[in-house]
């Protein structure tokens, strides 16, 4: 085990209240519908129950999107369609108010916080607290950090994990900005999942076939540097992700340390998803796919996390945009469990005992 490893460790990940779920689904049972005949709804309220340890739930009270932005080395051979100026750009447009994640944090009620990793521009003190370097290197050909930058990331995410709770954040949206941030994904989730670069490759911000078999060829020569040190997480995201990835890693890890759930975004947030199941086993527990990416990657990282998604509309921006356009119907799945009248308090009449426990054989 390396020294990395040894230099980051994250406490047992609880794991969430049992009593409050069989509580949940008891409740369900005694609302006035037939059992079940809400579907996913039922086991979305049922869920927050157990990250809460409620029942019934609560609404949440203050969601709290974080979008990691950071640029990628690996942006200046051509596999994006936007030049890596457009990442500095874009966080000034989340300061302003002007982006898809400050559009639908707003009709969501949640707020966003935009944290600079490793941007190559120069950003405001408000976001620049925690950057590690300008621009990871370019993991087709250099690791993307170093041993104390890489240390430094995942810390700075579970840093900014801690402050968003001590805050009062209860439920946390992990979000990313970077041009490029699609490649080391790639990386990661071929090199997790142990699935071929060419199922993994997507189109990113939207480019041609000659920048997607150019994205192709970098990803296949990254998986190479990545497979010698899969078997130690620290290291894998020391080469193979940059500073945005890597303290993502560290917030989801810490989040769910902290018995805090998370609403998961698209790919980039799901690469560090996989890394930091890695370093803190069991974090998955808290986590909910909010959407179903149309990156070819989001769909291993679901099967591989074994995580259902809220949508699944096509959806492929990141920022956190997918999460949080499945917020508000966690939010409905949250005040159906803990509002609804039973039978009992409405006066109604409640299934039969035979339609209850079905046909008797």
């Amino acid at each position: 085990m390396s020294t990395d490893q040894n230099e980051i460790s994250f406490p047992t990940v609880p794991t969430p209240d049992e009593q409050a779920r069989r509580q949940a689904v008891a409740r369900h049972e005694q609302l006035t519908k037939p059992a079940g005949s809400l579907g996913r709804l039922e086991e979305l309220g049922v869920w927050v129950a157990a990250r809460q340890g409620l029942c019934p739930p609560r609404p949440f009270a203050r969601p709290r999107v974080v979008v990691f932005a950071g640029d990628h080395g690996v942006a200046g051979h051509g596999v994006s369609a936007y030049p890596s100026e457009v990442t500095g750009q874009m966080v000034a447009n989340f300061l302003a108010g002007g982006a898809a994640v400050n559009v639908l944090a707003t009709n969501t009620g949640a707020t966003v916080r935009v944290v600079d990793m490793a941007v190559n521009a120069d950003t405001p003190p408000v976001v620049s607290a925690h950057k590690v370097r300008r621009a990871s290197g370019s993991i087709d050909r250099e690791d993307a950090l170093t041993d104390a930058e890489v240390r430094a990331a995942i810390n700075a995410g579970r840093t900014i994990a801690d402050e968003e709770i001590d805050s009062g954040a209860d439920l946390l949206i992990a979000g990313d900005m970077g041009i490029g941030n699609t490649t080391p994904a790639a990386v990661l989730i071929s090199a997790l999942t142990g699935t071929e670069p060419v199922a993994v490759v997507g189109r990113g911000t939207g480019i041609d076939d000659n920048a997607w078999m150019r994205k192709t060829a970098a990803i296949r020569d990254a998986l190479r540097r990545a497979r010698k040190v899969l078997d130690d997480p620290v290291a894998l995201l020391r080469t193979s992700s940059g500073a945005d990835i890597a303290a993502l890693t560290g917030f989801l890890a810490q989040a769910a340390v902290r018995r805090t759930p998370v609403l998961l975004d698209g790919v980039v947030v799901g690469a560090a998803a996989l890394v930091a199941e890695e370093i803190a086993p069991g974090a998955r527990q808290w986590w909910l796919a909010g959407h179903r990416s149309a990156e070819p990657g989001g769909p291993l990282v679901l099967e591989h996390l074994d995580l259902t998604p809220v949508l699944d509309l096509q959806m492929r921006l990141g920022e956190g945009s997918g999460a949080l356009t499945a917020l508000p119907i966690l939010t409905a799945a949250t005040r159906v469990l803990g509002e609804m009248a039973t039978f009992a308090e409405a006066g109604v009449g409640g299934p039969t005992e035979a339609e209850a426990t079905g046909p008797r054989s």
